[in-house]
This record gives C-alpha cells, sequence and structure tokens, in this order.
C-alpha cells in the first residue's frame, strides 16, 4: 500500500521530470551550450512537511503593480491571503491573480525566503497553486506545495521579465523545498 508521503513524492517527481523533459526540448529559457549539456534541474527533496491547503481569506481584487528585474511593471489583481503553518512557524502570503479573474484555476505566489541568494535564485521563486472549492461550499482552499517553487526564467538568462516578490512574501525562515540553484542537490 502506498502511503500518502509516497504518493506525494511520486507526484512531485513526476511533475519535476516533465519540467525537465520540457526544458530539454529547447522550448524553455536554457539555451546554446548550456542546454546541450543539461542533464536536468537541481531540486530539493521532495518532503510533504512543506505541502499545505489553507483557506483563502478573499481581498478586495484591486490592481496592483509589481516591480520586475528589467524595471517594467506587471499589474496583477490582489485576490486574497493564505496563511501557511510552515516548519519554521506561519507566514500569511498574498496570492496574485491576472485582473478580473472571480475564480482562476490556479494564483500566482511570488515569494523570497532565507535561501534566496546561497541556495535559490536571489530574487526569489514562484509558486502557481491551485484553487478549489471549500468542501462546505463556501469559500475557497489553496494549496500550496513548495516542492512545485521554480526559478523564474530570468534566473537562466538574458532577455526575460521576471515580477519581483513583494515585501509581504519575503519568508524569514529557509524554505527548502522546490527547485535550488545547480550543483547544491542534497
Amino acid at each position: 500500500m502506498v502511503t500518502a508521503g509516497e504518493a506525494h513524492a511520486r507526484a512531485v517527481t513526476d511533475f519535476r521530470r516533465r519540467k525537465d523533459e520540457h526544458f530539454a526540448s529547447g522550448r524553455g529559457p536554457i539555451t546554446g551550450a548550456e542546454l546541450a549539456g543539461f542533464r536536468g534541474l537541481s531540486y530539493y527533496p521532495p518532503d510533504p512537511a512543506w505541502a499545505f491547503t489553507a483557506p483563502v481569506e478573499r481581498a478586495d481584487g484591486a490592481e496592483v503593480t509589481l516591480g520586475t528585474n528589467t524595471g517594467e511593471t506587471r499589474v496583477m489583481a490582489r485576490f486574497g491571503t493564505a496563511t501557511a503553518k510552515l516548519p519554521g512557524g506561519p507566514h500569511t502570503f498574498t496570492l496574485y491573480a491576472p485582473p478580473g479573474e472571480d475564480f482562476p484555476q490556479r494564483v500566482f505566489v511570488p515569494f523570497r525566503d532565507a535561501t534566496s541568494g546561497p541556495e535559490t535564485y536571489g530574487a526569489g521563486r514562484y509558486l502557481d497553486a491551485p484553487l478549489v472549492r471549500a468542501p462546505e461550499g463556501e469559500g475557497m482552499l489553496v494549496h500550496l506545495d513548495f516542492n512545485l517553487a521554480y526559478h523564474p526564467y530570468c534566473a537562466y538568462g538574458e532577455g526575460w521579465t521576471c515580477p519581483l516578490p513583494p515585501r509581504e512574501n519575503w519568508v524569514a525562515q529557509p524554505v527548502r523545498a522546490g527547485e535550488r540553484l545547480p550543483g547544491l542537490d542534497a
């Protein structure tokens, strides 16, 4: 019988395999000599302790402007907030969606943490977190699985414009889950 932890690890491993295949195909941000030598991205080991389902506290949907690595701006809607009970203590994240979407399939969660720089891309990482209706039919839940955290394309080279995580999504503790810098695999 497969445990919930084993099932989670298999799902995360499969997701990573598909992402590596996508990058290896040349459709991702890696090009040239780096693509020829590409053998997959680096990741922290899958850990179900970094996966959370939390209620969403809806925001007013106001449009906000996120800064980017290139100085351009990205307009998003403040969809809501959700609190994850991280191993080092709870943190409330702001969730973003394209303007005008009342119930998107996923919300965008840009974040930084204590690994940003020494272990992961210095500007931060992203989550695309799925939303579901609460079982009671009222409200909604978000699934924040940091095992699926990824580096933005600008981490791999020039020519990409990537939103920067807003201050409220800066986590003081290290989030050792998801994608990490090359050469740091355990």
